[in-house]
């Protein structure tokens, strides 16, 4: 079977794909895009037995048939393959043949009947929501999912959805963020899914910054996304997640307005002398003033002052560098407001001009 396809075709599909496919498992089809020609399109597909996305492009044949080709192997070729050039490919059982211009290439093949297929999926609800917002919801949070946690209900993304409301909701114990978005228009839809880390790092990839409508299915196992073309699936987590909403504190008593730039760097050059490990940083505030401060067991020392907008009692709490830091880096606009109910108890974290995003972060002992 030959096809003929312009490079860019394949290019742009397979640079999506890639990020997909799994290196050094025990399935070595795993590192391969499926390829299928039918008769009025050619579909590229990668999986890594959680996630499968796939690519339909508009072709013409009057043969059917596919194969799976080692896909960093065929994303390095097209790279390197002159722009607007046409591209011969002729599939055999073992192997594929490449031919652009004078450049030649022959790629060892894994059959089709070795890539692993999803079982059928029974999606009995539908979520329509414009990808910019829904990127917005993942961009928001994402920072706080777990990594390779023992309790892998954390290690990635809670979407609860309530009738008019979405929420997602990510924790790794120390930090949480949450970020709301209220639909116009009532879904009279109420679930609660756990999409993996992977698979929300891949959609933030994928997902245009763009008002176009985004389509969310769901079935009792899996989320699948439409995204013109393409088509993502994921599984989803099984387990409880926290109970986030006891987590999120009021606002409390104790109230500091700051400039976020000016704490993000602050932190940075503060924590340069903390301890390696816990990365504590303790904040004095008072009067319109936090004095951050950061030693290690050298006895070496780092204080910085940060001017803010604070009116109460002095106290003194400690947190870890990064998780703070982190918080700052995403929230969107000049200023942060950070409450507290106590003088020991967790920061609320807020875009002072966007109330339906939260950022929580415990505090340490020092």
């Amino acid at each position: 079977m030959e096809l003929i396809v312009q490079r860019e075709q394949l290019l742009q599909p397979l640079q999506a794909l890639i990020g997909v496919t799994e290196k050094g498992q025990t399935l070595p089809v795993l590192a391969n895009v499926k390829l299928q020609v039918k008769e009025e399109e050619i579909i590229l597909t990668t999986t890594n037995l959680e996630i499968e996305l796939s690519c339909a492009l508009p072709y013409h044949s009057t043969a059917t048939g596919g194969t799976t080709i080692p896909a960093k192997k065929l994303l390095d070729i097209l790279k390197a393959l002159p722009h607007g050039i046409d591209i011969h490919m002729i599939l055999e059982p073992t192997k594929v043949e490449i031919k652009a211009g004078r450049s030649k290439f022959s790629l060892a093949c894994l059959p089709l009947e070795e890539f692993p297929v999803l079982d059928h999926i029974d999606f009995n609800n539908t979520l329509t929501l414009p990808k910019d917002r829904f990127r917005s919801l993942l961009q928001n949070v994402a920072y706080a999912m777990a990594t390779a946690d023992v309790r892998y209900f954390l290690n990635g993304m809670l979407l609860d959805v309530q009738d008019s409301l979405i929420t997602a909701v990510a924790t790794d114990g120390h930090r949480l963020a949450c970020s709301r978005y209220p639909f116009e228009d009532a879904t009279h839809l109420t679930n609660q899914f756990i999409v993996p880390r992977k698979a929300v790092e891949e959609l933030l990839k994928l997902i245009e910054n763009e008002a176009a409508p985004l389509h969310l299915q769901l079935s009792d196992n899996h989320l699948r996304v439409e995204l013109g073309s393409m088509m993502f699936t994921t599984k989803l987590i099984e387990g409880k997640f926290p109970d986030y909403k006891r987590v999120i504190p009021p606002i409390g008593e104790k109230i500091i307005m700051a400039d976020r730039s000016e704490m993000i760097d602050s932190l940075m050059r503060t924590s340069i002398l903390s301890q390696d490990k816990f990365r504590g940083i303790r904040m004095n505030i008072s009067h319109c003033l936090i004095k951050l401060v950061a030693h290690n067991p050298e006895q070496e020392v780092a204080e910085e002052e940060v001017e803010v907008n604070y009116q109460g009692a002095d106290f003194m709490i400690a947190f870890n560098a990064a998780y703070i830091t982190d918080i700052f880096k995403n929230i969107e606009g000049d200023m942060v407001q950070m409450s507290f109910t106590e003088n020991n108890s967790s920061c609320l974290i807020k875009n002072p001009e966007d109330d339906n995003v939260d950022h929580v972060v415990m505090p340490m002992r020092l």
